[in-house]
């Protein structure tokens, strides 16, 4: 499975800069508003430090990271929903993601005027929030709509449906999102083809000028005291050093940047750790001559499932799953010594796979 997430804000925000980031292909930036008329997409790997460490025992032939498939999603406004265009086509792409990366804009510049003349990131978050839920208000009466014609019938979980409908409905038109809504989780079973915009998971990006990469400032407070109760994911990036930073070739170049600006490591990690704990993901690895892989799961899948990530054939043929973890693994430096020091494990279909397990599977078809 890959993990897709869409990078949204009003125009302006410094999107495409934090887009340039994380990715190897440089969008083209502007400091004009809506002045880009079509996403830009890029796969990167998932820097995993444990896959390499992996690989120098296993001296394999490939080493393939997991991915997260990025989408930048031109700037959007006030007014983009109802109605048609490029701004409705630009919300379709929203609904194809599994997070969404909002980025406000946390910084001054004279040269650059906000679309709303002044900058206020919390502003920013109350008018794209809203066009998302007006958005999601319209799929949501539209369905209903359906549901009720069948519900007059007897229906007896269309009944149920509609009862469902209505409290999501409810709850937008109280301009809340989706994913608040007080519905407990086998609920959502009643929206699910919908795609909701507002049921999706936000990581807030807080675009910061270079002096406040690692400190912040008061725009970012803001956002902070105002999403504190929603025990949302806030994050600081300065953009435009970070994109400048990405750019050099040579990682020891990169990391004395990074250094110099009081950073640790680039956003775009800060961002896949975050997206990963949001959407409950983990990874594990298999290890073999010819490729060391690391692999994207639900939390919770058990052994079975993994496989089926894998292929389907050992899913469908799955016998058994050979397990180290990979920092018994790393530290050892062999099966074997795992396997003299208890650390190997042979589980069955329902074992539940841990952060990190490195697995073998044991299958026939």
């Amino acid at each position: 499975m890959s993990l897709k997430c869409g990078i949204i804000g009003l125009a302006g925000t410094g999107k495409t800069t934090i887009f340039n980031c994380m990715s190897n292909v440089r969008a083209a930036t502007s400091r004009s508003a809506f002045s880009s008329s079509k996403a830009n997409l890029c796969v990167i790997p998932v820097p995993d430090d444990r896959l390499h460490a992996i690989n120098k025992i296993v001296q394999a032939d490939k080493v393939t990271p997991a991915t997260v498939e990025i989408i930048d999603i031109p700037g959007l406004g006030k007014g983009v929903v109802p109605g048609e265009g490029t701004g409705s086509k630009f919300l379709a792409e929203v609904q194809q993601c599994d997070a969404l990366i909002h980025v406000l804009r946390c910084f001054d510049d004279e040269s650059l005027p906000h679309i709303e003349g002044s900058v206020d990131p919390v502003r920013d978050i109350e008018i794209l929030d809203l066009e998302l839920q007006a958005k999601d208000l319209d799929s949501v009466n539209k369905k209903m709509q359906r549901l009720e014609k069948v519900a007059v019938a007897g229906d007896t979980e269309a009944n149920r449906a509609v009862e469902m409908i209505q409290v999501y409905k409810k709850h937008l038109e109280d301009f809340q999102p989706v994913r608040s809504a007080p519905v407990e989780t086998d609920d959502n079973k009643y929206i699910a083809e919908l795609f909701l915009l507002s049921d999706k998971p936000v990581i807030y990006v807080c675009n910061v000028d270079d002096a406040s990469a690692a400190g912040g400032n008061a725009y970012v407070e803001r956002v902070r005291d105002a999403l504190r109760e929603q025990e949302a994911e806030v994050l600081v990036i300065a953009g435009a050093l970070e994109a400048e930073i990405a750019e050099l070739e040579d990682p020891a170049d990169r990391q004395a940047f990074l250094a110099d600006a009081g950073l640790t490591e680039p956003g775009v990690n800060k961002l896949i750790r975050s997206a990963y704990r949001m959407l409950d993901l983990q990874s594990f690895f298999t290890a073999g001559n010819k490729e060391v892989r690391a692999w994207t799961i639900h939390r919770g899948m058990t052994a079975q499932q993994a496989a089926g990530i894998i292929h389907s054939d050992m899913e469908r043929g799955f016998i058994r799953a050979e397990v180290l973890r990979s920092e018994d693994f790393i530290e050892l430096g062999s099966e074997h010594a795992c396997k003299e020091a208890g650390r190997f494990k042979v589980e069955g279909k329902s074992y539940v796979v841990q952060e990190g397990d490195i697995l073998h599977i044991r299958f026939n078809v």
